[in-house]
Formats: structure tokens, sequence, C-alpha cells
């Protein structure tokens, strides 16, 4: 599957709670170290899910301290390395849907 495809449901839940595409953007570049151009070229190109998280130019070490539940799976607990980072984004996704501050979002604070 495309993360094309995946990308504007993120967008989605976002807006729908008073959220912007801009933050889903800045938690994708956190997350994978893409820079804003290579993410909207990887969206362009419609690069699949696996290359998207696999091509990540730099993961962020940070990403360890994401922790919860989310679609039934602890995502520290995940062993599959693809479903363990689509699980992070989504968490991080779920966070930012339910309102929480972008700096906690990031564990910035």
């Amino acid at each position: 599957m495309a993360f094309a495809r995946v990308y504007p449901a993120y967008v989605n839940k976002a807006e729908r709670k008073g959220r912007t595409k801009a933050e889903v953007d800045e938690i994708i570049r956190w997350l994978l170290g893409y820079s804003q151009a290579d993410l909207e070229s990887a969206i362009a190109d419609g690069t699949d899910m696996r290359t998207f998280f696999e091509r990540a130019p730099r993961p962020n070490p940070a990403r360890s301290l994401i922790t919860g539940t989310i679609c039934g799976d602890r995502v520290q607990d995940i062993e599959e390395p693809l479903k363990r980072e689509v699980r992070y984004l989504d968490k991080l996704i779920d966070e930012l849907a339910k309102g929480r501050p972008m700096e906690k979002i990031l564990r910035a604070g």
C-alpha cells in the first residue's frame, strides 16, 4: 500500500479534531527525519509503506519513548520492525487528535 493512501487519513483525523496538516507533517518529520520536500516527494511518488519507513533518513532515537496501546497493540512490545514503526506514527497521530500538546507528542517536555 502506498503511504499516499494512508497520509490523507492521518490529516483528516487531525483536522476533524481541530489540528492541522502542518502538525501531522511535523510529527512525520520528527519521527523519521524526512525534510518537508522529501516527505512531499514520497507522497507524490506513491512510495509504498515499507519503502517509506525503511528509507527514513534519520529515525528519531527518542521514538523508543513512545509507549501505550494503539489498535490493540502495545507499541513498545511489537517485535516486527515495520509494524512497530507504523504503530509509532499511528500513536503520535492519535495523541495529536486527542489534543495533546506538540511538545509532549514530540517527547520534548
